[in-house]
């Protein structure tokens, strides 16, 4: 089922008469608590607590945390559903919870954040976004948000957003002062991406004295199958990693194997890098859907000063998606 499909009562409600949310209204209320629930939430925000650190521990590792914390009913559960009963578990301890997410707007108004861990598809530990909260902000497509959550209630399936932090890793407020990506001035390149890492890495090289490339610029990779197409580009994009650590590095790999994808995940990795896939088992909207979480991700990172390169494994696939 997704979230489209999902009754009223299963999403966090909220008031239609005000301008806030519920979430938003709790979040007041815990602004005028006392110091000690604020450095409690500090310290949380600093360990293990953090929703996308759990969803980077593999199944076994969320076995063994879920019974060293004494989560019941374990057995049968997928990867997401450990997740969640983890997360419900800690909140009860703890009472306040961080989390961040990619932003996913729906046609109905709310929006979820999507884990990159998970290629942007929806999971019960994703969080729930109001309609309010998405006005007020100004919140689109793509943005990366990060704050306080609260755990559903009894007729809710999602954890809740409570508390905006940061916007892009940045403070929410200068998200009024970014220039819109439509309304940016496009420009011919006038940086060079050096490619060229070690002696004895020659493809990139070559790459460098044939056919150099620069920021803002597009290229197509044309050659017969089997012919090292996917190599080439895995190199490309660990030599941007390498010599341009402030730039961030989409390998975006379309109606590809999942070996392929696993492949690449532990090639191509660092922390402004992220490798999104759609593998040949699912369907053409799910290749366009992630698609779209892409270049949204990247117009937003644009629109605050980030470079971005992406690499699309391959467009030919991307099309037939969106033919069909």
């Amino acid at each position: 089922m997704s979230d489209n499909d999902r009754t009223p009562e299963e999403l966090p409600a909220e008031p239609e008469d005000k301008p806030l949310s519920i979430a938003e209204e709790i979040a007041t209320e815990v602004d005028a608590d006392d110091m000690e629930v604020r450095e409690r939430y500090d310290l949380l925000k600093q360990n293990d607590t953090k929703i996308a650190e759990l969803q980077k521990l593999s199944m076994a590792e969320l076995i063994e945390l879920a019974r060293s914390e004494k989560v019941a009913e374990i057995a049968g559960d997928k990867k997401h559903d450990l997740i969640f009963k983890i997360l419900k578990e800690r909140v009860k301890l703890n009472g306040l919870m961080f989390g961040e997410g990619t932003l996913e707007i729906l046609p109905d108004g709310f929006g979820f954040l999507r884990s990159p861990d998970y290629h942007y598809l929806a999971c019960p530990d994703d969080i729930y976004v109001s309609p309010s909260q998405i006005r007020r902000f100004g919140l689109r497509n793509g943005m990366s948000v990060a704050g306080q959550i609260r755990p559903p209630k009894e007729s809710e399936r999602y954890f809740a957003l409570l508390r905006i932090e940061a916007i892009n890793g940045d403070d929410p407020a200068r998200l009024s002062s970014n220039v819109f990506f439509d309304d940016l001035t496009p420009l011919h390149p006038d940086r060079r991406i050096q490619l060229e890492t070690t002696p004895e890495e020659l493809s990139t090289r070559i790459v460098d004295l044939i056919v150099p490339i620069g920021f803002g610029q597009r290229g197509l990779i044309v050659s017969p199958p089997r012919a090292g197409k996917t190599i080439l580009m895995q190199k490309m994009a660990k030599a941007v990693l390498a010599n341009y650590p402030e730039a961030f590095v989409f390998m975006l790999l379309i109606d590809e194997r999942p070996e392929e994808v696993t492949d690449m995940e532990r090639q191509v990795q660092g922390p402004g890098c992220e490798v999104i896939s759609s593998t040949f088992d699912e369907n053409a909207s799910r290749h366009v859907q992630v698609a779209d979480m892409v270049i949204e991700k990247a117009k937003r990172l644009v629109e605050y000063g980030k470079d971005v390169v992406i690499f699309l494994d391959s467009i030919t696939r991307l099309a037939r998606a969106w033919n069909s």
